[in-house]
């Protein structure tokens, strides 16, 4: 269904990657804010959930991972920009890093936060779903991958 504009929702993936009670988290310029998130992005046209998520981690971070769960579908609509962003937020474990890799132009920088050093930055945060998603996953909440039907 279209927004008020006329647009339809922002399709969007995000990767929740904890290691040693750290969080694998972006900091990025947004608009001419910088701000923190999961690495996160669009899905790109005949891209399924699964590769767009992986393909975004690794652009924004240089990590490949593994998705191991869906931790949910989030609804959001940014009082920034008036957006409404359907974000498919999945867990996965971090496998190896590229420090070759090229990463997004509007990636500042990588890092492993703990949760208090996200709470710290609350009021950076991208969207309320950064924060969100992390206390879902501490709360144990998770879907199998199974629930998405992809080719």
């Amino acid at each position: 269904m279209a927004d008020s504009r006329g647009e339809l929702p922002h399709i969007t993936v995000a990767t929740v990657v904890e290691r040693d009670g750290r969080f694998l988290m972006v900091k990025e310029a947004s608009g001419n804010q910088i701000v923190y998130n999961q690495p996160a992005g669009h899905v790109e046209k005949q891209e399924t959930l699964s590769v767009a998520a992986l393909r975004e981690t690794f652009e924004e971070t240089g990590w490949h991972v593994e998705l191991t769960g869906l931790l949910g579908i989030y609804h959001y609509t940014s009082t920034a920009n008036n957006i409404t962003y359907i974000r498919h937020c999945f867990i996965a474990n971090a496998l190896d890093f590229d420090s070759t890799a090229q990463l997004d132009p509007d990636i500042i920088e990588t890092m492993w936060l703990t949760e208090e050093e996200i709470l710290q930055r609350k009021a950076q945060l991208r969207s309320p779903i950064v924060l969100q998603a992390v206390e879902h996953y501490r709360r144990g909440i998770q879907f199998p991958l199974s629930l998405i039907n992809e080719p």
